[in-house]
């Protein structure tokens, strides 16, 4: 688990986690440096050679990664990409702007690598750690979902797939982080890797 400098006490309740010294690593930023940097962090220290990304604010329901574990392993996809606009769950009602934002993002993306996406703001992501070590992220912030995604798709789109995803979204009242700002970051990303291939 990383702790990209939380101002919560979320490093306390892992620490106080009856599997800390056993089971957990805990990782911790001396600065906010955005969530890219955090996924860099905690895949630098593991030792697996399969890679899931969980955000820890639970609007994405740990009962999904089974599913999307299944399909890695029989269907032998290098890259699994959680989607909450997939039929086959049922959601709550949430916020139109933010769900056309990621709309727009997801088909300026899939346009540009010519690769059907749906939902690349997607916090769950599963993927192998060779196709990882391939793509030399670099995006600190919330423009690194669309920084991995198109890399990937870059190198072989035919290993790449979308699964439907529970999803319990938060408002900025209960935490919720991303910002205007962050939507024009994340276009540039989209270009800069998409468009001009950087």
């Amino acid at each position: 688990m990383v702790n990209d400098c939380s101002s919560d006490a979320s490093a306390d309740s892992v620490r106080a986690h009856p599997k800390f010294n056993s089971g957990i690593k805990l990782l911790e930023h001396d600065k906010n440096q955005g969530k890219g940097a955090a996924v860099r962090t905690g895949i630098a220290h593991c030792e697996g050679d399969t890679i899931l990304i969980q955000d820890s604010d639970l609007e994405l329901t740990p009962s999904d990664i089974p599913f999307m574990l299944n399909a890695y392993k029989t269907e032998h996809y290098a890259f699994i990409n959680g989607s909450r606009y997939l039929a086959g769950r049922t959601r709550p009602l949430y916020s139109y702007k933010r769900y056309f934002y990621n709309k727009l993002f997801s088909n300026l993306a899939s346009v540009l690598i010519d690769v059907r996406f749906t939902d690349i703001a997607c916090g769950y992501k599963l993927f192998s750690k060779d196709l990882y070590n391939q793509l030399n992220l670099k995006e600190n912030r919330f423009g690194f979902e669309a920084e991995l995604i198109i890399k990937t798709a870059l190198i072989n789109k035919t290993k790449i797939t979308e699964i439907p995803v529970n999803y319990f979204p938060r408002n900025k009242g209960a935490g919720k982080k991303i910002r205007n700002t962050d939507g024009l970051r994340i276009f540039w990303v989209i270009v800069k890797y998409g468009l001009l291939r950087f």
